[in-house]
């Protein structure tokens, strides 16, 4: 006798007889059934709450998780700080600001950058986002002294889902974000680079994602948004060879978009400022709806990402900058 297809195993409904050729005949109305079933669209409550209410999160109790505990814990680790400016131009600057430790992120600065990222979720004017580390290095992902504390199985996997909540979060921002990337970007701080849209290095900096060497994987969500950058068989490269991407090689296997000319501090965060600037022209509205349109294809099926493109279409369509627009007769004149 032939194998029934996979995925058939378990349907008492649906009769088999298995033929020579290998067909299949069935009740034919419980096959329709189920075909319907799998094929039916989500309602519109679940894509509203994915995109259109920013501050969806992955994980809660009914994962297990409880985040209130997470943060009781991670308030124990002192030191640096996460910090926001907010430009006129709508472009933020979110500074990793921790230097004595090459940026890394003590319990209270992950809670900071949770805040931060709330914040930046109830920025309307906001267009743009820069994330940087504080004198010319990035970050080197957690403090050791956080991590050696929080050393069980179970303390780990609730750390991996408050990062991986923070984390999906910001990549839902309708913000176009850039990564400006100084000094090193190791660990944690080589996963924050893959939430951000883009990413920019200094000539003598690097990217390396050093989990393995230290017996474990990406857990901030770094491994499955690297392959979304650079496609499953570079990221396999990367990750399991624990690659000292610098900047050369880092632009060759599409890891960055661009190396900037100046390594100095306040040079390079006005090359990023500018690069930024490119992609933020515009009114508020249309660039935070270009944003939210390009996000839901990563989250949502073909036919749900068109429904949404269609729903966003709604809030600047006759708006403001399309009649002002329209007005000037302006298209291709430029």
């Amino acid at each position: 006798m032939k194998r029934k297809p996979e995925g058939f195993e378990n349907l008492k409904e649906v009769h088999f007889c298995w033929q020579e050729e290998g067909g299949v005949c069935g009740t034919k109305r419980n096959l329709n059934k189920m075909a319907q079933s799998l094929l039916k669209t989500p309602p519109m409550p679940v894509r509203t709450k994915l995109l259109h209410h920013v501050g969806l999160s992955l994980y809660n109790t009914s994962h297990g998780f409880n985040e209130e505990e997470v943060k009781k814990k991670l308030q124990q680790f002192s030191g640096g700080s996460v910090d926001l400016q907010k430009e006129d131009n709508g472009i933020g600057i979110l500074t990793l600001n921790n230097p004595s430790k090459m940026n890394a992120f003590s319990g209270v600065m992950m809670l900071q950058l949770l805040e931060k990222v709330i914040e930046l979720e109830n920025w309307t004017e906001g267009k743009g986002l820069i994330v940087r580390g504080a004198k010319n290095t990035f970050s080197s992902g957690s403090d050791l002294n956080a991590v050696k504390a929080l050393g069980t199985p179970e303390d780990g996997m609730a750390l991996c889902m408050f990062m991986q909540n923070t984390l999906t979060r910001f990549v839902r921002l309708p913000l176009i974000s850039v990564a400006l990337v100084q000094g090193r970007a190791l660990g944690g701080g080589a996963e924050l680079t893959t939430a951000c849209d883009f990413r920019l290095m200094t000539a003598q900096s690097e990217i390396r994602f050093v989990h393995k060497e230290m017996g474990i994987i990406p857990s901030w969500g770094g491994a499955t948004r690297l392959v979304e950058i650079i496609g499953s068989r570079q990221a396999l490269r990367v990750l399991s060879g624990a690659l000292k991407l610098d900047s050369k090689k880092a632009l060759h296997i599409g890891m960055v978009e661009e190396i900037l000319q100046s390594s100095d501090e306040t040079e390079c965060l006005k090359e990023a400022r500018e690069w930024l600037q490119q992609f933020t022209k515009g009114p508020p509205e249309v660039i935070r709806a270009l944003k939210k349109s390009v996000s839901s294809v990563k989250e949502l099926c073909f036919e749900e990402a068109l429904q949404t493109e269609r729903d966003l279409l709604g809030t600047v369509w006759g708006g403001p900058a399309n009649l002002e627009a329209i007005a000037r007769k302006e298209k291709f004149n430029k």
